[in-house]
């Protein structure tokens, strides 16, 4: 029986924190909620901690040093107990609804990674700024004929995948392209990945959206990069 690991990694995000995480709590297919706390200096810790304190399938890492998101995912692969994980991120732009479809795709495809697509089906969706949603169409379709399988959504956190391989691999990368490395990774490990449409009601900067106009073009190196190389 599949068993499922919700990996929160989160700096300053005191306004969506406590939402987030219960709305992953209602979700009966998680087994563990793992929050990683990437040296937040507003009150995401203490209410982290609040969190904790009141369920027992909720655990807390925190980091020493400030490194970003993918620093946090490469912390975590010894943890994970479970038969699989998904990365799950500390705002509201994605809904945890989304991962009881997600999941049920692992009782076929056991040892595939599933993602949660933003572009595929009819689902009605917020997309805060034009440029980021044509930037995302761009690297997907960038992404799919450096490496010759189509991927609609490069850059979604959601990702669902067998713990087997976080355990088998390095990975390097600090920044938001660790998105593009898990997925290049995920190419050779098992050339198979498979898209489930989910809702997305992206923020703005002013509401603490962090990915930048840099993070696009390391997308895009790194998607040769890890073609390529391991």
């Amino acid at each position: 029986m599949n068993t499922l690991t919700a990996v929160v990694p989160f700096y300053n995000e005191e306004n969506y924190l406590g939402e987030s995480i219960e709305r992953l709590l209602k979700i009966k297919q998680i087994s563990e909620i793992l929050l990683i706390d990437d040296c937040s200096t507003d009150n995401s810790s203490f209410i982290a901690n609040k969190i904790v304190q009141k369920n027992k399938k909720v655990k807390l890492l925190t980091k020493t040093n400030n490194g970003g998101k993918g620093s946090c995912l490469k912390d975590m692969s010894n943890i994970i107990k479970t038969t699989h994980v998904i990365v799950h991120d500390a705002d509201l732009e994605y809904d945890p609804i989304d991962i009881i479809e997600m999941f049920k795709k692992t009782v076929i495809f056991d040892n595939s990674l599933i993602i949660g697509s933003r572009f595929l089906g009819s689902i009605k969706r917020s997309n805060v700024y034009k440029r980021t949603y044509y930037a995302n169409k761009l690297m997907s379709l960038f992404f799919s004929i450096i490496n010759l399988y189509k991927v609609t959504d490069v850059a979604t956190c959601y990702k669902l995948m067998p713990a087997n391989f976080l355990k088998e691999i390095t990975l390097k990368e600090d920044g938001f392209s660790i998105e593009i490395e898990i997925l290049s990774k995920f190419l050779k490990y098992n050339r198979s990945i498979i898209e489930v449409p989910i809702k997305y009601e992206g923020r703005s900067y002013s509401q603490g959206k962090k990915i930048k106009t840099y993070d696009g073009f390391k997308y895009l190196f790194n998607t040769l990069k890890y073609r390529f190389l391991n």
